[in-house]
């Protein structure tokens, strides 16, 4: 199961788009309220979540996905239950993929320390031990998966797919939505 934390003021696109993206896949994804079940994003595109962050079945976890926008990267930050799901995912060696502003959420739990990483422009300082490629879309490094901008959501959503099922439905999925 895939996991994809919504909070008040989250980037609509870098949630929505890999959510797309994943689901085409066949891959199980759950949008997750941390605000309540109807949570609205940076744009006020209201999105009703799935299941509410206290429904989490944290054992069922394969990958957890955290949208940028800075609304709902404080509102992540605001979570202790969300920041303690974070944590749960990485130590216990589930996928970690966060886009934009939200890879500070990793850095500042030490998950990216030593470990190679993207962010939004302008959000390098806070990216603590994290060694930085600001000119990549996305960068994978173990179970830690980052994304650039909500530019860069459809590659993001892509490197989802091919960490949980492979290049190949990664490929057949790009195909689908016509990735030129």
């Amino acid at each position: 199961m895939v996991y994809v934390l919504l909070g008040t003021g989250f980037e609509e696109t870098e949630a929505i788009v890999p959510v797309d993206l994943l689901r085409r896949a066949g891959i199980p994804v759950m949008t997750v309220g941390i605000n309540g079940k109807t949570v609205y994003g940076g744009h006020s595109i209201g999105i009703e979540a799935d299941i509410l962050l206290e429904e989490m079945d944290l054992s069922k976890m394969d990958m957890i996905v955290l949208p940028g926008g800075l609304g709902g990267v404080a509102s992540i930050r605001g979570s202790k239950p969300a920041m303690d799901a974070v944590r749960y995912a990485w130590e216990n060696g589930k996928y970690t993929a966060a886009i934009c502003a939200a890879p500070t959420i990793l850095a500042e739990l030490g998950i990216s320390d030593g470990r190679n990483a993207t962010c939004y422009p302008g959000c390098e300082a806070n990216m603590g031990a994290a060694i930085v490629t600001a000119d990549h879309a996305c960068v994978q490094d173990g179970n830690l998966i980052t994304g650039a901008s909500a530019g860069c959501a459809a590659p993001f959503g892509l490197a989802l797919i091919r960490a949980l099922k492979g290049k190949e439905t990664a490929d057949k999925v790009a195909q689908q939505i016509v990735i030129r």
